[in-house]
Parts: C-alpha cells; structure tokens; sequence
C-alpha cells in the first residue's frame, strides 16, 4: 500500500518522491500565499499561510533521507502554521544555511563521483577486457605463447616417452626372443656334444677292433712264419735222409704228399689271412670315412654354432646396453616431466591465487561503485526535488494570485504496480 499526497497552486506543480519499504509517500505543494524574495540560493522574508514542508506525524522531507537533512525544512504547526512562522528572518536563515551546506554536500559529492569514474575509467583502460585476465589488474596474454610451447613440448616428451616404452618393450621382447634361440642353440650344442661323445666312443672300440685285429694278424704271420721255419726244415731233412738210401720198390698204396699237402695249407691259410685283412682294412676304412666325415659335419655345425652363439651372446650385450641406456633415459625424462609438472602445478595455484585475489578486488570495487552510484542517485534525486522546491518557492512569491490548492492524490501500489488511485482537491483562500 502506498500513499501519495500531492498539494498543487494554480500556475504549476511540485512532486517529489521518497521511498519507505515496500510502498511510497509522495507530496506536492505549491501555495499562492506568501511573499518570498532574494537573490541566489537564499529565501527572501515574506509572511504568508501554507501547508508546511517537516517532518513529524504528517508528510515532510525530512527523516529517512539519509543525506543529513534531519527532520526537514522547518516544523509543522498544528492549525494554520505556515512555512514562515515565527521569526521570519531566523526561518529563511535556516532555510539558507541548510541549502547551503546541502549544496557543498552535493558539490563534494560530485567531485568525489568524478574522481572516482575518473579512477575506475583508467583502471577498465588499464585492466579491462583484452588485457590479459578480465578484471585483473595484470596482462597474462604474453604467457599464452610460452604455456602453449611448454605445453606443446609436454605432449611430445609424452608422446617420445610412449615411443621409447614401446621400443623398450620391443627390445625387451626381441632379448627374450634371442634367449630362447639361445636356449635352443646351447641344446643343440648338447646334443652335438653328447654325439660327438658316443662318436668318441665309437672311435675307441673301432680303435681296440683295429689293434685287436692288428695283433692277430701278427699272430698270425708269426705262425705262418713258424710253419714255414717247420716246412723247410722237414724238406731239409727228408732231402738228407734220402741221400744214401736204398732203393726198395714195394708193392704198397702210395704215400700221401706232405709237401703239396702244406703247400694247401698254407695257400690256404694266406687266402683266408688275405681275405680276413681286405675285409677288415675294407670295414676300418669304411668305419673311418664314415667317422671321419661325422666329425667334420660335427664340427662345421659346432664351429657354426659358436659362431651363431657368439653373435647371440654380442648382440645380447648390445641390446642390455641399450636397454639400460633407455631405461637411464626414461629415467630422466620421468624426472623431468614429474619437475615441470611441479612447476607448472606451483605457478598454475599462484595465478589462481591472484585471479582470487583481483576477482574480490574487483567485487569490491563493484560494490562500492554500486553504492556510490546509489547515493549518488539518491543525492541527485534531492537535489532535484530542492530545486523543485525552489522553483515553487520562487512561484509563489512571484504569483499575486491569493488562493492554495490542496490536491490530495492516494495511490495503492503492490509490487511496484499502481492498482487504485483517489484524488481530493481542497481551494483554500488567504
């Protein structure tokens, strides 16, 4: 609910507003009465009726203002008081002293506004939008290229780190793919060995064959040798008896021809010694070409397999050493990364720390700027209703017309909405 009091005279009209809560209380006055004179911003004397402009049980400009107006422009009396009762001189003293200081107050207050758009225009100029962080008071735009590098150069120390796990894991694969190689090739060379070894074995047998052979071969040419000894010996002795012998034929079965009989024998004897010794020379040397040849496919492969794990055992070595050297350089890298991270973490919390910071600055400066903006509205707002009332003041007294007119508007307002409205109009003469 709201109630507006407006008092009007015949030439003009003064309205002026002041707020209390949800509603508002409004009041205009011009009177035809009284004379007032002067020059500047005083009020000259003048006598005359009128409904008076203070504060008290009625309507006034005067408490709640907040500019330091007190209870208005002079109080109220009960019945026919006017604005200029009492001394007369007094009144317009106060009245002038009061629009006085009110005027230096809102001549201060203009400078103090100035001054200030003045300091809030150089610092939107200073840090305002594309300077960096909006609303702070430090350009961070020159940064925005050495983050973007750091930040470029972070994503390929990544992408490098990525590559060298890969070319580690492949490494690591390729050791162990060389280790079961290995494994298989130091198999082999065991059962390469233990062939050679049971061809070693071979070898010795075929060897006491050899010798076994060998002496009985020689026993054997000793007996050959010994029954030769024997033959002769026997043809010396029957070619000895027969010298001086008698002649005697007799008539007897033929005696058997010892000599031809040995002469088998021994024929004999050397053909199954000659055999025997072909079939085995025959045998050894076959034995022997077929172990001779083993042994040297025996030892090409075992020549080649040293060879093959020498190779193995020198790129094994090769490829521990890159391995560490990358696992040193993965170290690094890690180290590096982790440090650059910290860094960036440190410097990344103390920019948002001074965003925090300048972002509270700045809704303090809002804030006061706000509240400097509403007094400054406010003040204005006064100062345009005293100048109305001047204006009034001066009509008044230059108006020789003797009538007051007294227009009483209420208004109910819900919500900043005017829903009912009532106008009284009272002519009064002096």
């Amino acid at each position: 609910m709201a109630l507006s009091v407006r008092t009007s005279g015949a030439p003009r009209q003064l309205s002026s507003r002041s707020g209390f809560g949800g509603g508002s209380l409004r009041m205009a006055g011009s009177s035809g009465g009284g004379g007032f004179g002067g020059s500047g911003l005083g009020f000259g004397g003048g006598g005359g009726g009128g409904s008076a402009f203070g504060g008290g049980s009625g309507s006034g400009f005067g408490s709640g203002s907040g500019t330091g107006f007190g209870g208005g422009f002079g109080g109220a009396g009960a019945g026919d008081g006017g604005l200029l009762s009492g001394s007369k001189k007094e009144t317009m003293q106060n009245l002038n002293d009061r629009l006085a200081a009110y005027l230096d107050k809102v001549r201060s207050l203009e400078d103090a506004n100035t001054e200030l758009e003045r300091k809030i225009r150089e610092w939107y100029e200073k840090s305002g939008p594309g300077t960096g962080i909006p609303g702070s008071g430090n350009d961070y735009s020159k940064y925005y290229p050495i983050i973007e590098d750091l930040r470029n150069k972070i994503i390929n120390a990544t992408i490098d780190n990525a590559r060298i796990i890969l070319q580690v894991d492949n490494a690591r694969l390729a050791a162990d793919d060389f280790r079961l190689k290995y494994e298989n090739e130091v198999a082999l060379r065991q059962s390469v060995e233990a062939d050679i070894n049971g061809l070693r074995r071979v070898l010795d047998e075929l060897t006491l064959t050899r010798a076994d052979l060998e002496m009985q071969i020689e026993s054997l040419n000793e007996e050959l040798a010994y029954l030769k000894k024997n033959h002769e010996e026997e043809l010396q002795g029957i070619q000895s008896s027969a010298f001086g012998q008698v002649s005697v034929e007799m008539d007897a079965a033929p005696g058997t021809d010892l000599t031809k009989l040995l002469n088998d024998m021994r024929g004999q004897y050397e053909v199954i010694a000659e055999q025997n010794r072909k079939e085995a020379e025959a045998w050894f040397n076959e034995k022997s070409g077929e172990l001779k040849r083993e042994i040297s496919t025996n030892t090409e492969q075992l020549q080649s397999g040293k060879s093959e794990i020498t190779d193995l055992k020198r790129t094994l070595q090769s490829l521990e050493i890159e391995l560490q050297s990358q696992l040193a350089m993965k170290k690094s890298l890690e180290d590096t990364l982790a440090e650059t991270e910290g860094g960036y973490c440190a410097q990344l919390s103390q920019m948002q720390l001074q965003i925090g910071n300048l972002e509270s600055q700045l809704f303090q400066v809002r804030a006061d700027m706000e509240r400097q903006n509403a007094e400054y509205q406010q003040l204005l707002d006064i100062k345009s209703r005293l100048e109305m009332e001047i204006e009034t003041y001066r009509r008044l007294l230059d108006d020789p017309t003797k009538t007051r007119k007294i227009k009483t508007i209420v208004e109910e307002v819900v919500d900043g909405k005017v829903i009912a409205s009532h106008v009284k109009e009272v002519e009064e003469k002096i």
